[in-house]
């Protein structure tokens, strides 16, 4: 059979789909073909129906399937429209989105299946169930509709990650991607996460198979880590077939949770390997003895997920519970190494004063990390947050189901003052970091934030607009006079020490 991937991947960063990549090796291996639309402005390939009609009336697929995530699910929708009107072959959706609301999917009436939690093995038996004309009304994980009744197939155990094969990395146009990422390469080692972190989809999963296998979460077997010897075969397939990788990025949600494993991996990977790269690592399992082990290994950024600068917000509503001063220790002993640190933080979030947001600005402005992104909360369907936001009626559900992204702007209404502040931030996040620092340019940033402080929406409306070109001004002026600052850089949402930047320039 031939399978044709669509994965709308809109108004965002270039992004490598794992689950897509590894469903379709599988799928070779079993004398299937496959092929992909991958959707990115970055790569050249905007949401154009016609190239996509053209793609599919060239390719005639017998199965169309789609991976998204709840941001990217308006443009699935528009595309499964428009692939109705002219092909005939069956539609599945999968992915995050499906996953947290596969009941949803199926009753906007564009997609005959979706995927709930891991797919590898559902779509294998899926287009075996369609190749011999079976009807697939009893595959796990496999939801559909039959008669206009929805029939919801209970998920099999979580897959034995030895199982899998390599990625096919070729349906990506891989090279073109590493190009476009500057040689930058995800890989991943484990698969899982341990923390119930209210506005996750990890949370939302455990639930799903321990209610449906009847096994205690304890005993799922969620959190899952590759071979050793797996991950260096793939890395070193990477590093024969492609060029110009410089830095490899572990995207696991938590390289460093499995102390043991990640010894003996590092042990490894700074002889076999040798390349820079970058982790995930919580606050909560990091400390001196590990950031010892990365730097030696040859790890030059570590990224923690904060989200909140408030111990209430964190504890009561994202459900982080880690106290002020394990993130500062966490930083110092990344520091203390000289690794690079990367801080994620969320603002908009249900139950935030303005006091919790100007305490998530001094917690940066206070660590001072070698960078940090900002995003604005969103809470997705499934999730604690998402009932948490419903609750207090905070939803504006039309902004909700039409943001592509979490950087734009909040689909939660806090009113109009809260909102404007939050927009605010949204765009000068680093400013009040940089007033508040303690930095020698901190009283430039501060006129600035104090005269957009006294803007009203309409004045900001106009005035954001030129946020970018004022902070490279703005960044010129504290070089003259020798300051260390944060400046935006790379995109939008992603702030970056000066000595970081100005070391890139050099090199």
């Amino acid at each position: 059979m031939k399978i044709l991937f669509i994965y709308p991947n809109l108004d965002s960063q270039i992004g490598f789909n794992y689950g897509i990549s590894i469903i379709s090796s599988l799928l070779k291996k079993e004398g299937h073909k496959t092929k992909l639309i991958n959707l990115n402005e970055k790569l050249g390939f905007d949401l154009d129906l016609n190239y996509i009609k053209r793609e599919i009336l060239s390719y005639q697929p017998d199965l169309i399937g789609f991976s998204v995530v709840t941001n990217q699910y308006k443009f699935a929708k528009e595309i499964a429209a428009s692939i109705r009107k002219y092909w005939k072959s069956p539609v599945v959706c999968g992915g995050v989105h499906a996953t947290m609301d596969p009941e949803g999917v199926l009753k906007d009436g564009l997609f005959d299946y979706a995927c709930v939690g891991e797919g590898e093995d559902a779509l294998l038996d899926l287009v075996h169930y369609l190749e011999k004309g079976k009807k697939a009304t009893d595959i796990p994980n496999i939801w559909t509709k039959e008669n206009g009744y929805i029939i919801k197939n209970p998920v099999r155990p979580f897959i034995d990650l030895t199982r899998l094969p390599l990625k096919d990395y070729e349906l990506f146009d891989f090279q073109r991607m590493i190009d476009a990422k500057n040689g930058w390469v995800g890989l991943m080692v484990s698969r899982g996460c341990p923390f119930k972190c209210s506005y996750c989809f990890n949370h939302r999963i455990v639930e799903i198979y321990k209610n449906d296998l009847k096994v205690p979460a304890n005993k799922l077997k969620y959190i899952r880590f590759h071979p050793h010897e797996q991950v260096f075969k793939e890395i070193g397939y990477l590093l024969e077939r492609y060029k110009n990788i410089k830095t490899f990025i572990f995207d696991d949600d938590l390289f460093t949770y499995n102390r043991k494993y990640i010894e003996k991996f590092l042990s490894e990977y700074k002889i076999k390997v040798k390349v820079p790269f970058v982790v995930n690592g919580h606050v909560m399992v990091f400390d001196d003895k590990i950031a010892s082990l990365l730097k030696d290994a040859g790890c030059i950024i570590v990224k923690f997920g904060l989200e909140s600068g408030s111990e209430r917000i964190r504890r009561d509503v994202l459900r982080r519970y880690m106290s002020n001063k394990k993130i500062e220790e966490a930083f110092r002993s990344a520091d203390k190494k000289g690794i690079h640190t990367s801080a994620f933080v969320m603002i908009g979030i249900p139950k935030e004063t303005k006091e919790d947001l100007f305490a998530t600005i001094d917690l940066i402005a206070r660590i001072k990390p070698g960078r940090f992104r900002w995003s604005i909360f969103f809470p997705y369907k499934g999730t604690y947050a998402y009932t948490i936001s419903e609750r207090e009626g905070l939803i504006d559900y039309k902004k909700m189901f039409n943001l592509p992204n979490f950087t734009d702007e909040s689909c939660l209404d806090f009113g109009e003052e809260h909102n404007l502040l939050i927009d605010k931030l949204a765009h000068i996040f680093p400013w009040y970091v940089n007033m508040r620092a303690g930095f020698p340019a901190s009283f430039i940033y501060e006129k600035r934030v104090k005269e957009i402080e006294q803007m009203g929406r309409e004045k900001w409306d106009s005035f954001k607009k030129e946020v970018l070109y004022i902070d490279e001004e703005l960044s010129k002026k504290a070089l003259a006079i020798g300051s260390h600052h944060y400046a935006i850089k790379y995109n939008r949402f992603t702030a970056v020490k000066d000595d970081w930047y100005l070391g890139e320039q050099e090199n």
